[in-house]
């Protein structure tokens, strides 16, 4: 008997059988519509991408109108190059006109003798040759310690200074800077 009672009569085993197939189609109907929600989304995606890329292109000929009628707007301007020395010395006396004067007096006489064409070529070949920053920093610094050394010692041992050590020492120091700086210049390409 105790076999009889484990197994379930037919009217159990049809109503599983008809739970079994209900929930199948229920599942075969929850499959179609999320295929048709997937389809549905997809197609809605495919139209916002083709919105967006009709929106973008729509935007790319307005910037590229946009850009050609700038550019027939404006005429060209000449490059540095095609000015003549003449035209760079002519806006550079204007300049130097309207700058100095709104100067002072002594201001514009310095102005005006600073930026004279001798004057500042003479500057310009110094400060790439002998002034440079550099040396004179060098040579600062080396007078500084050179004249400190040889005032010690000359106060230990008694010898008066003539005045020219610090000098010499600051030509020494120039030296050596201008020396380091071309090497330095000569092995890294560096200015």
């Amino acid at each position: 008997m105790s076999n009889i009672e484990k197994q379930p009569n037919s009217a159990e085993k049809e109503k599983s059988l008809e739970n079994i197939e209900s929930s199948s189609e229920k599942l075969d109907e929850l499959e179609k519509s999320l295929e048709r929600e997937a389809e549905k989304a997809g197609e809605k995606s495919k139209e916002t991408n083709e919105k967006l890329r009709s929106d973008a292109e729509k935007v790319a000929e307005d910037n590229e109108k946009a850009e050609k009628e700038k550019t027939q707007a404006t005429p060209e301007r000449s490059t540095h190059q095609s000015i003549g020395k003449k035209q760079r010395d002519t806006a550079f006396k204007k300049t130097m006109k309207e700058v100095q004067g709104d100067m002072k007096p002594a201001e514009r006489v310095f102005s005006k003798f600073i930026h004279n064409k001798a004057v500042e070529k003479t500057s310009d070949i110094l400060g790439s040759t002998i002034a440079r920053p550099n040396a004179v920093m060098y040579g600062a610094i080396f007078a500084f310690f050179a004249t400190l050394i040889v005032y010690l010692l000359a106060r230990n041992l008694g010898y008066v200074l003539s005045g020219f050590e610090t000098i010499g020492a600051f030509i020494v120091g120039w030296i050596l800077g201008v020396v380091y700086d071309y090497l330095r210049i000569l092995f890294t390409g560096k200015r």
